[in-house]
């Protein structure tokens, strides 16, 4: 049983790059279970719509993630009424749509549980998200709830998402930390049987500042003219882990980086 998660998806060239390369890459590395972070994928950079989620799950896409953008295009917030494969943050405040955790089916018809939380660090405020963290795990288990457990974390700081992955560390086949952008070289196995990212970096043009366009980025920290933020758009980098699941215990026997195209080295 193969996972492969992919990082936020950036503006235009990212989505499209992941249209146009999950199909193979599914085919190539034997994945049964594709899960991506889309919070980012609008043409403008920041939300996303019916039609890419849509587009994302004919390429192969089984769960779409989110974030602190989650609701940037207003369209979603009918779409996530009815669309199970659409997550945004468990935590998040208020009466809203959609939810946090769902389970679906994998190629090999296991059941992959699926938790999107976001961090209470310089983000949006949102409800205590180790509190939120700390309920899920004494009432979902692995081999009871589901075969397998992805946890997305949407958070700023490395050091709630670390906690997190602590946390999670044997309740969890993989914590994988999103919302930087920026791949961290610590992919791992936890001592108790957890996968664990950092974050996972961006599906997006590289040669960027996050994504977005440089010079306008660098206009902007600068304090000189410039206008409102967007996605680069040259050649992107896919960007994620893959994780190799045992079945018996539902944890990861091993995790890798994936790194497709574009600036960065292509690893895979």
């Amino acid at each position: 049983m193969k996972i492969l998660f992919l990082g936020d998806i950036v503006g235009d060239t990212g989505f499209k790059s992941v249209k146009k390369s999950l199909p193979k890459i599914i085919s190539k590395k034997e994945i049964d279970f594709v899960c991506v972070n889309g919070e980012n994928a609008a043409t403008e950079g920041v939300g996303l719509t019916e039609n890419i989620a849509n587009e994302l799950f004919n390429a192969g896409v089984d769960v779409i993630t989110t974030g602190n953008h989650v609701w940037d295009q207003k369209e979603i917030y009918e779409f996530i009424k009815d669309e199970n494969k659409l997550l945004r943050p468990l935590n998040m405040i208020g009466d809203l749509p959609g939810k946090g955790f769902s389970v679906y089916n994998s190629k090999k018809n296991l059941k992959v549980g699926v938790l999107n939380l976001m961090g209470n660090v310089f983000m949006k405020k949102c409800d205590d998200v180790f509190k939120t963290a700390y309920e899920f795990i004494s009432k979902k288990k692995i081999s009871k709830d589901y075969d397998f457990l992805i946890v997305d974390f949407h958070g700023e700081i490395t050091s709630e998402k670390m906690a997190i992955g602590k946390l999670f560390d044997g309740h969890a086949t993989l914590v994988v930390g999103t919302h930087t952008h920026v791949p961290t070289n610590d992919a791992r196995v936890l001592n108790n049987g957890t996968g664990y990212i950092t974050d996972a970096g961006m599906c997006g043009d590289y040669d960027s500042v996050i994504g977005m366009n440089a010079q306008n980025s660098l206009n902007k920290f600068l304090k000189k003219e410039s206008s409102k933020h967007f996605p680069s758009n040259g050649e992107a980098s896919l960007s994620g882990v893959v994780v190799e699941c045992d079945i018996v215990s539902g944890l990861a026997k091993n995790i890798e980086s994936f790194i497709y195209g574009g600036s960065l080295k292509s690893i895979n």
